[in-house]
């Protein structure tokens, strides 16, 4: 087995050397300095800042595929892999790999009988990511006012509506779900609808198969739970509740008169974990009591281990620097554009945003903790 995998990895990094450049850039699974992190910060940049318009709003598409990685059909595969361009014996290697797979399942003593296997990726499989990154790269958006991200089996359908006029998302649906059938993925969808009017108005179904998609209030992505408003109390109140839970593992442990560098450690991997996950793309925009409701619970944790933690705030502002020096370090990655230098080359070119809500977004805010560092 070892064997195996150590090949995989010779395989794997051959495959990358030749596509690499070549595969989606808006897919944040199963890449370097990709992470849920990039895939909602800019989904909320690209829905806000059109919201920056008048008479628009943004319909968003949150696709979900049913066991996506075990309908993967080989020959499909292998022929998006030689759009690609890698050679015949590489592609002819692939689908050796994934076809003719014996598989059985033990139960205790007992064993079932021996099935060949002719579908999907093998769990566990070191070359299984890439190959579904090959298999999905080219789900992508047909029109310009569309966006179309991906982490994983996770896809999100950004809809930039102008003057009411649906024609261009409508027609990328209908397209995504005709590439799902040609594909052998089944859809599991909901919708969110971000309108800012003053006066709301109720907006038409889509429809997929027949059936229209639920239009839902809030939606956890890729965990994190964005509402209809975009606002934060529902995430973070959910976060500090989560948190609560882990605090009385962190007393218990107290009591047991564990050492302050031992209970540090936990509360680092069990606490700050959950409090700090995605920080960069939701916290800037929290209410004054959403961020005192997150602070309340590092200063009981200091009070439990006796102990000084930095403060949520203070880890914000460090992991906004890191993630935006990571950004810039990367001439593949897809918020690269954002950072422009001024021709001074000494400060990044502000965004200009009219609203608090974009304003105090990841990028805008980034880019003046850069400028004021």
């Amino acid at each position: 087995c070892n064997t195996l995998k150590c090949f995989e990895r010779l395989v794997l990094e051959h495959i990358k050397d030749i596509i690499f450049d070549s595969l989606d850039p808006l897919q944040f699974a199963y890449r370097c300095n990709r992470s849920t992190e990039d895939a909602i910060s800019i989904t909320l940049h690209t829905t806000l800042s059109h919201l920056e318009n008048k008479n628009c709003y943004a319909r968003l598409l949150f696709v979900d595929y049913s066991s996506a990685f075990n309908t993967v059909i080989p020959s499909q595969l292998i022929a998006k892999l030689q759009d690609l361009q890698p050679s015949s014996s590489l592609c002819n290697l692939v689908l050796d790999f994934l076809t003719g797979r014996p598989q059985q399942v033990r139960i205790g003593g007992k064993t079932s009988s021996i099935i060949t296997i002719n579908t999907g990726t093998p769990q566990g499989s070191v070359l299984s990511p890439l190959l579904y990154s090959v298999y999905t790269h080219d789900c992508i958006s047909k029109y310009s006012s569309n966006t179309i991200l991906k982490f994983a089996d996770d896809t999100t359908v950004i809809g930039l509506i102008s003057k009411d006029d649906e024609t261009a998302y409508r027609e990328e649906v209908r397209l995504l779900a005709e590439w799902c059938q040609d594909n052998d993925l089944t859809l599991k969808t909901k919708e969110r609808i971000v309108d800012f009017h003053k006066q709301a108005t109720e907006h038409n179904p889509i429809y997929i198969g027949g059936e229209a998609v639920e239009q839902v209030s809030s939606f956890r992505f890729l965990g994190v739970t964005l509402t209809d408003d975009l606002k934060w109390s529902s995430h973070t109140a959910a976060v500090v509740r989560k948190t609560q839970q882990h605090l009385y593992f962190l007393r218990r442990r107290s009591k047991a008169r564990m050492s302050p560098t031992t209970l540090c450690r936990f509360y680092r991997c069990t606490v700050e974990s959950i409090l700090t996950g995605c920080i960069t793309s939701w916290y800037s925009d929290c209410s004054v009591q959403d961020c005192r409701a997150l602070q309340r619970v590092v200063s009981t944790a200091q009070q439990i281990t006796c102990t000084r933690l930095p403060a949520i705030q203070d880890i914000h502002i460090t992991c906004c620097l890191r993630k935006v020096n990571r950004i810039r370090r990367d001439p593949s990655h897809p918020a690269l554009s954002v950072f422009t230098l001024l021709p001074s080359r000494k400060r990044l070119k502000s965004i200009r945003t009219c609203t608090s809500r974009f304003r105090n977004c990841f990028y805008p805010t980034a880019i003046r903790l850069m400028n004021n560092r």
